[in-house]
């Protein structure tokens, strides 16, 4: 049977799972089903769905690709039941057939395996994209291709004499029965086939294309030369025979299999304490990436001109941010790939908060957990490689180009369906890894493993893990569920007041809420983090607050609303003393100026012998000039320490808090295929297409005339409204239709899909499948 008609005759509910397992198949939509077998039968498309294999099903491939041509059924079970036992080939057999069964379906639904149950065969293309499979070789006949017909004439009169044909013949012919060639070499010969037996089948081996001859060996690798069980492929390259493998194998095509992915290790979790330390994760994440942007909108780091950002800029954040400089750099790459911070500030560049930053602050605390989370799942950047070197020796920094790895958002989705598939469970490194070889074989490799490791570490940063196992709402992100319902309910209720202390400290019994940690943030430093934040307060966090626009008397005002014990005399007085002292001074420009209304005040700096480098100059009883910008004057008086503020070229004292800055952001990252496949419609849609084009390349339909009349014309909603009935009722439809002129045409079409902007239709005027601008239609009428 050809692979064509066996494509044909799927019905379309068989056409809808092929086109959904394989998207690439129709993007854009073939024409007619025999495109869609030729673009199934592509070496791109093929090694791509081979990937998606696990370890069994592409062992099933694999034995089928030993074989040049169909093989039945049950020679393929004896084949999977021998790998899957070893010696007991009685339990090797009674545990095959279920799990043949499994994968065969998948590798029919696939498109990979077709054919009758006597007659199974791969599909076309897929021998040539599988190298070396099951770690064989080429059989005889390709492995001596390069070799001269002189010399395959001789090989052949020395291991099969007497027989008819040419050499290549010959020798392959001797080849596929070589139990006699293999028992007539010595020891050391034999070994050196075992070693080659189970795979890699090649090897190097110096003047591999050396003539020599059965009487003229003497060396183990000239003994298996002469008699063709080694055959050179370059001139320091040889290969085992498909042939000779199988044999030295017992004609076993794999030595062992497991039908099932091996068990996972690791510790046992209860899932309540799991679900409720992931969500105190979570909550922490979302504070840190908050505390991020808002320390950025007043003093945002620089752009590097290679883009990124400077280690130095790493490095404070991540001091500020009390975490390590890895989970720092998470926060930093997840923020920016969410859209919350961007580069802006004109030609220097800086990076800072978008206003969609704004948007997102207000939003529920488990509504902007799911946006950073799904984010981070979704996202192409490895935050785990920033400090790394690359292939030039320079250092990886955070939101540089450098660290986009396409296979990143697969290698975090895998990761977490390991995880689902334990719950409760906190398995070891080593047990994930070994999980995900056996289900991705094809796509092991020392940077995925780097990858693997990078997600679990994420993962309990981001707060979709709890303790190693994956959380409720975890599982509701990686399966498209409502994430932020689960989330709700378990994340730390926030608290609207503090407890002041004496020691000019204040406690907060647990998370404060978004307005009062941003104000408790500008009033006092951050003492120490954890169960409980503590806050001291000091003259320069007074000041801080005052300069932001805040009086003395609005301080006391809000630590006594917000704390629930009285406010310490202590820091009363700390604050009504910087109140009192603050912006009794006033710096402008002249370059700056200082201006007082105490003259005493003034002699009192002008006498400071520390004042001499600010070159200050008497211009009257309450005006001082200096040669000094007025940011310097301003830091070098408060290091005296005076309490100066800035003034405005008007007289108004400058507000510096309210200096927050923003940007334009991009578009939040996220996948470029959906892990869930296509969706239903559109598959659906993609499957009327290609039957409806395949029927009119069968019949070989003549193109039809559309009615006549003028064209259809309505409003662009009207039109979108009836294309999309269209579609779902599979029906026929008129449309006019504007060509690349401007002119107004008149087309017959079988709507199947409508996406980007575009309809895909069997176009009846024209005979074909074709793409339609939506703009450029005007109209929709009947048939």
């Amino acid at each position: 049977m050809e692979f064509t008609e066996w494509i044909r005759g799927r019905t379309d509910e068989q056409l809808r799972a092929l086109v959904s397992a394989r998207p690439e198949l129709i993007t854009p939509v073939p024409a007619h089903l025999e495109g869609l077998a030729s673009r199934a039968g592509s070496p791109s498309a093929i090694a791509r769905v081979l990937d998606r294999l696990d370890r069994f099903t592409l062992a099933v491939v694999e034995t089928l690709a030993v074989q040049d041509g169909p093989m039945p059924r049950e020679r393929l079970r004896e084949l999977v039941a021998a790998a899957l036992a070893g010696d007991e080939a009685e339990s090797g057999a009674r545990d095959a057939e279920p799990a043949l069964s499994a994968a065969l379906d998948r590798l029919f639904e696939l498109a990979l395996v077709y054919g009758p149950d006597d007659a199974l065969d791969l599909g076309p293309g897929v021998r040539k994209v599988l190298e070396d499979p099951a770690g064989l070789g080429p059989r005889a006949a390709d492995a001596f291709r390069h070799h001269a017909p002189e010399q395959l004439d001789e090989m052949a009169d020395e291991v099969a004499p007497g027989t008819a044909g040419s050499g290549k013949e010959r020798l392959a012919a001797a080849l596929a029965e070589p139990a006699a060639l293999v028992g007539s070499v010595s020891p050391e010969a034999r070994g050196a086939l075992d070693q080659l037996a189970w795979g890699p089948p090649t090897g190097r081996v110096p003047n591999a294309r050396r003539e020599v001859s059965v009487a003229s060996a003497r060396s183990p690798i000239e003994e298996l030369l002469a008699r063709g069980l080694l055959a050179a492929t370059g001139e320091e390259s040889v290969t085992l025979p498909r042939e000779v493998g199988l044999y030295l194998r017992g004609g076993r095509v794999h030595r062992g299999l497991l039908a099932l992915p091996p068990p996972l290790e690791g510790t046992a979790r209860d899932r309540k304490l799991a679900d409720r330390t992931a969500a105190g994760q979570a909550f922490a994440f979302v504070r840190s990436v908050e505390e991020l942007c808002e320390r950025w909108s007043v003093e945002p780091p620089g752009v590097l001109r290679t883009g990124g950002l400077g280690v130095r800029d790493l490095k404070r954040t991540t001091s500020e941010l009390d975490l390590p400089e890895w989970a720092a750099a998470l926060v930093v790459e997840v923020a920016h790939a969410a859209g919350l911070i961007a580069a802006g500030g004109g030609v220097d560049g800086e990076w800072l908060p978008t206003s969609g930053y704004d948007l997102w602050r207000v939003r529920a605390t488990a509504d902007r957990w799911v946006t950073l989370a799904a984010t981070w799942l979704h996202m192409d950047r490895v935050p785990g490689l920033v400090g790394d070197r690359d292939e030039r020796d320079r250092p990886l920094n955070a939101l540089h180009t450098d660290l986009r790895r396409s296979s990143a958002p697969g290698v975090r989705a895998a990761t977490l369906g390991v995880l689902a598939a334990a719950p409760g469970l906190a398995p070891t490194r080593d047990s994930v890894l070994e999980r995900l070889a056996w289900e991705q074989p094809r796509r092991r490799g020392p940077l995925r493993e780097q990858l693997t490791e990078f997600a679990l570490r994420e993962a309990e940063q981001v707060g979709v893990t709890g303790l190693g196992a994956l959380s409720g709402h975890g599982r509701a992100l990686l399966e498209g569920g409502e994430p932020a319902e689960m989330l709700a309910p378990l994340l730390p209720e926030p608290v609207d007041h503090v407890l002041l202390q004496a020691d000019l400290t204040a406690v907060a019994p647990g998370p404060l809420t978004s307005e009062l940690n941003r104000w408790m943030t500008l009033t006092a430093d951050v003492e120490s983090k954890g169960g409980a934040t503590v806050y001291r307060f000091s003259e320069s966090s007074i000041r801080r607050a005052l300069d932001a626009g805040h009086g003395g008397e609005e301080l006391v005002s809000m630590l006594s609303r917000h704390s629930a014990t009285p406010v310490p005399q202590a820091l009363s007085y700390l604050v009504t003393d910087v109140a009192r002292r603050h912006g009794r001074i006033r710096v402008g420009t002249a370059s700056a100026y200082i201006r007082c209304d105490d003259p005493a005040l003034l002699d009192q700096i002008t006498a400071d012998r520390r004042s001499a480098a600010l070159r200050l100059r008497r211009l009257a009883p309450t005006v001082i000039a200096s040669r000094s910008s007025r940011a310097a004057l301003v830091d070098s008086l408060r290091a005296m320490g005076y309490a100066p503020v800035a003034e405005s070229l008007d007289g108004d004292v400058i507000i510096s808090q309210l200096d927050s800055r923003r940007t334009e952001g991009l578009a939040p990252a996220r996948a470029v295929a959906s892990p869930n496949g296509l969706d239903p419609e559109v598959a659906t849609a993609a499957v009327r297409a290609l039957r409806a084009g395949d029927a009119a390349h069968l019949a070989r339909r003549e193109p039809v005339d559309a009615p006549g009349g003028q064209v259809p014309r309505g409003p662009a909603t009207a039109t979108i409204s009836a294309l999309q009935e269209a579609i779902k009722q599979g029906v026929r439809v008129w449309i006019g239709y504007l060509d690349s002129q401007g002119n107004a045409t008149s087309r017959i079409l079988e709507p199947a899909r409508m996406e980007g902007g575009y309809l895909t239709a069997y176009d009846e005027t024209r005979a074909a499948v074709h793409r339609f601008a939506l703009h450029r239609i005007t109209g929709v009428a009947g048939l």
